[in-house]
């Protein structure tokens, strides 16, 4: 008896030595479980930034549904660690998603704050009685103040809104405000929006206005915004703007950085495989 007991002791250690053997490799195969230990989900470029630049700003609209990675999404804002971020077409659970990979898997720390936003089921999931939230956000390393969200009176097909908030870039003080505009073939619709917008921005002598407009360049219903601003990309302003670099799949120019008390030192469209909007990205100098 006490033979079979020894050799049960010893097959007992041989399956736990086995099986910890086991979960050894597969550690070694898929790297640890935890995001913050996770160096294979890094798809960033080697030349990224390894920390917020504190005078560049970003829009991108995320495409939804699109049922993309939060992970990859989060890697595509990484790469590029801008101060500041505008999204749209974002579901509230993917942008806190984004925010913990973001600060997990590439040490990228930022604050949020969202915009007006539908209870979506069929985009952003959740039950039935529950939908997610769905519409823009802004994310910023520095802290943001004085929020205010608003609906626009006409949305359009889709309710539509902007969100402004007080914050930090390039060292000073500036409102934000990240808005979408009703969609494309609703000229009139964005036209009483940027009606509605465009006083907004107004109030402030150093604002940044990102977003998806909806409408290229010398459209009617951007007037009211070169009145205020001027794009980060020169040639975009009207009469010129056939000179602008397009920042959709389909070869349109529909996502801005409006600046007003702010001058360009360069921007970047970057397509992405993870949208139908190329990210935008600028660095920018206080006047």
């Amino acid at each position: 008896m006490r033979l079979h007991v020894e050799e049960a002791g010893v097959l007992g250690r041989g399956a736990w030595l086995i099986a910890g053997a086991v979960v050894v490799a597969c550690m070694i195969l898929l790297g640890p479980s935890t995001p913050a230990g996770a160096p294979f989900a890094r798809t960033v470029p080697v030349d990224a930034a390894k920390d917020v630049v504190p005078n560049r700003v970003m829009t991108w609209n995320m495409c939804n549904p699109c049922d993309e990675s939060n992970v990859d999404r989060a890697a595509e804002i990484a790469a590029y660690a801008p101060q500041v971020v505008g999204l749209q077409e974002a579901c509230v659970r993917d942008v806190e998603r984004i925010r913990d990979h973001l600060a997990h898997l590439h040490g990228l720390d930022y604050h949020v704050e969202y915009g007006p936003v539908l209870r979506n089921w069929s985009r952003c999931g959740g039950a039935p009685w529950r939908p997610g939230g769905y519409g823009q956000a802004l994310l910023s390393a520095a802290p943001m103040t004085d929020v205010v969200t608003e609906e626009y009176p006409d949305g359009g097909s889709e309710d539509r809104g902007y969100i402004a908030v007080t914050t930090e870039v390039a060292g000073q003080t500036v409102r934000v405000f990240n808005t979408h505009l009703a969609q494309r073939r609703q000229e009139e619709v964005r036209e009483r929006q940027t009606a509605v917008l465009a006083p907004q921005v107004a109030r402030y002598e150093r604002a940044l206005v990102l977003g998806d407009f909806n409408a290229v360049p010398d459209s009617p219903e951007l007037t009211r915004m070169w009145a205020l601003a001027e794009d980060t990309d020169a040639g975009c302003r009207p009469p010129a703007a056939g000179a602008c670099e397009p920042t959709t799949d389909w070869q349109s120019k529909f996502d801005y950085v409006f600046l007003r008390g702010f001058s360009t030192l360069g921007h970047e469209v970057r397509p992405s495989r993870f949208s139908d909007h190329h990210l935008l990205h600028t660095d920018v100098t206080a006047r």
